[in-house]
């Protein structure tokens, strides 16, 4: 009998060999995250300082996370404030201040007289998925690659916000809102709005996403879409074919099932999944993590047929 059973042994060993012994291996985060951090500092875009603080690696629970995280707790220099500390990956950190530096001052003096001193926000990474929707994948929150803006304090001590502000027609604070939103789309990849879906009402969601390249650049998403002369025009072609228009890649973790979502419930994981795969029991940095729910009269401000690339997820 044990000359019987050694062959089927042997035979499994072999095949957990052959496989890289994925039953044990753990899900990598995809390896452009941790190039575009350390990019970022090897290029001199962020300079440490009291309102921007290097944080130790925040590893897990499973693919979440950040080699290199930051403590941010004012931009340009400590020039503007942020309402509370957010935790972001380096790469945030030179496109916030380049939006904030070329369109939202500029866009505040000329409208409203004033500067803006503070960005209200409601978090930045957090350990969860897409628009919270327990097993949908992973949001770029995540990886600290993305940040919930609510709205401004100017140096006057007058606060925009998008919920109240963004549908106050004829307005220089709705007008002001609006052009901070499009203005975001030339610095990140995912910019989502009130009107993008039902998530969105009362922020601007920013990410920088790896959602492939076009034929004039970086694909971006940029929902709703905003009011003619606010866009720039297209950069001009490079000369290849145009990009087929397609969903932009996902993140999956190298092990296991590649169909699988990064966060599944661990009731759908069974007992002995362990703490990595299951999702976190509360968000880190996040002050609004649970689903909206609309105000009374909102209906018309939010977009009832979202395009496909919006309608399923926050980033």
């Amino acid at each position: 009998m044990a000359r019987c059973v050694w062959p089927s042994v042997l035979a499994f060993i072999a095949v957990l060999t052959l496989s890289g012994c994925g039953f044990f291996s753990r899900p990598e985060r995809p390896i452009w995250r941790t190039q575009a951090e350390n990019a970022c500092f090897a290029r001199k875009l962020v300079t440490p300082s009291e309102s921007v603080v290097p944080m130790s690696e925040i590893d897990g629970p499973g693919i979440c996370g950040m080699t290199r995280p930051l403590k941010v707790s004012a931009l340009a220099d400590g020039k503007i404030g942020l309402d509370k500390a957010l935790v972001i990956d380096c790469p945030m950190v030179p496109a916030l201040e380049a939006w904030l530096d070329d369109i939202v001052q500029p866009d505040a003096r000329a409208r409203l007289g004033q500067r803006v001193a503070t960005v209200n926000v409601f978090g930045a990474y957090s350990c969860r998925s897409v628009d919270n929707i327990e097993g949908a994948r992973l949001s770029e929150h995540a990886f600290g690659n993305a940040v919930d803006v609510a709205g401004f304090t100017l140096a006057d001590g007058r606060t925009l916000t998008y919920v109240r502000d963004w549908k106050r027609a004829d307005t220089q604070e709705a007008a002001f809102l609006h052009e901070a939103h499009a203005g975001a789309c030339q610095y990140f990849t995912t910019v989502l709005g009130p009107g993008a879906d039902v998530f969105h009402y009362n922020h601007i969601h920013l990410d920088l996403a790896n959602h492939g390249a076009t034929n004039t650049g970086p694909r971006r998403i940029c929902k709703p879409t905003p009011a003619p002369g606010l866009l720039p025009a297209p950069a001009s072609p490079d000369g290849l074919p145009p990009a087929p228009d397609i969903e932009e890649p996902l993140d999956i973790a190298r092990a296991g099932n590649v169909n699988a979502v990064a966060l599944a419930p661990a009731s759908a994981l069974g007992p002995d999944a362990g703490p990595d795969v299951a999702l976190p029991p509360a968000a880190i940095g996040e002050t609004d993590p649970a689903p909206p729910v609309l105000p009374a009269g909102a209906g018309p401000s939010v977009d009832p047929e979202p395009t496909s690339s919006i309608g399923e997820h926050d980033e």
